[in-house]
């Protein structure tokens, strides 16, 4: 299951995983109940900012992450 940072847990969530290079900002680390955070796999800061949610560009987001 995905969800967001900022959801609240629960019990059924399992082990949770954080990818994404920058902390959420106003979430402590003991609120968050992280298990495993993999920052080095998260699109790069440039890559992201070049995105910027703009669906038009997900295909080629997708080419350069892979890549």
């Amino acid at each position: 299951m995905v969800k967001r940072i900022y959801s609240l847990t629960n019990e059924g969530d399992g082990f949770r995983v954080l990818v994404n290079r920058l902390w959420p900002r106003g979430l402590s680390k003991k609120d968050a109940r992280v298990d495993l955070r993999l920052k080095d796999i998260a699109p790069s800061d440039g890559l992201r900012r070049w995105f910027g949610h703009e669906p038009a560009r997900w295909e080629e987001f997708k080419r350069r992450y892979f890549a």
